[in-house]
């Protein structure tokens, strides 16, 4: 099975944009036409946000994005068909991202059946431990074709990344800083550090880092360090009020991928 995840480290390098967003927000009906604005504007990867109700790890805007889709109706089998909707018409790589709990209660076997049926092609569960990967869940994401990316933070200890980059496969997510999501402006010395030491290591994973890219400039300053950046809360903002989805998210995009 051709993951197109893999497929797209392997054959675009550097630069690489993408987009985090909470399924069902800021309608229900729009995932599927935001995945299509995306792919126009010349996104690389979309993340499609699992609402769920207590989002602990995340900032303000993805919280209360996590609250309207669940007020929209937001589920997990709804989303999966979005999925399918999006695949019609949408390539790009699409990572579920969210955390474990509504998994398990969707029952793990079945979704990773469906959402790899769906056209998901990777999943990011930060709060599901590496051990119980290992033991649990390697075997049923890696058998239905679905790639899991872990995160990393500046308090990562080093043996730890070690241990990521030989599980993982398709990149590492490296968190930017050790808090929740949001918009920052621009990167401490410290943040620039870190990332430093993560390019030293020479990981055979790709680094696509998140967390605090919100324009042309932290967006260049992140690439100058990894494959690519992640933009999230950054986003959500511009969907909460855009008045034309479409036009916005061009715009949006083309302001990120202007060289910084």
């Amino acid at each position: 099975m051709s993951n197109r995840i893999q497929k797209l480290f392997a054959e675009k390098q550097g630069r690489l944009l993408s987009i985090y967003y909470t399924a069902g927000f800021p309608q229900l009906n729009d995932t599927a036409r935001i995945a299509v604005a995306l792919q126009n504007a010349g996104a690389d990867i979309i993340e499609l946000g699992i609402p769920f109700s207590d989002p602990v790890a995340d900032g303000p805007t993805i919280q209360k994005s996590n609250k309207t889709a669940l007020d929209n109706g937001m589920n997990l089998a709804l989303l999966l068909e979005q999925v399918r909707e999006i695949r019609r018409t949408v390539s790009l790589p699409i990572i579920l991202m969210g955390y474990i709990n509504p998994v398990i209660q969707y029952g793990i076997e079945r979704f990773a059946k469906d959402a790899a049926a769906a056209g998901v092609d990777g999943l990011i569960l930060p709060d599901l431990p590496i051990v119980e990967y290992e033991t649990e869940y390697k075997s049923v994401f890696e058998g239905a074709g679905l790639s899991l990316t872990f995160l990393i933070s500046p308090t990562t200890a080093t043996d730890r990344i070690s241990k990521i980059d030989k599980l993982s496969t398709s990149f590492i997510y490296a968190v930017a800083a050790s808090s929740t999501t949001g918009a920052k402006e621009g990167f401490s010395k410290e943040q620039l550090e870190y990332f430093s030491r993560l390019k030293s290591l020479k990981l055979k994973s790709p680094l696509m880092i998140g967390f605090g890219i919100s324009d042309a400039k932290t967006f260049t300053q992140a690439c100058d360090y990894a494959a690519g950046a992640i933009i999230g809360s950054a986003f959500i903002d511009l969907l909460s009020r855009s008045g034309n989805l479409a036009a916005d998210i061009d715009r949006f995009l083309k302001e990120i991928k202007k060289a910084g």
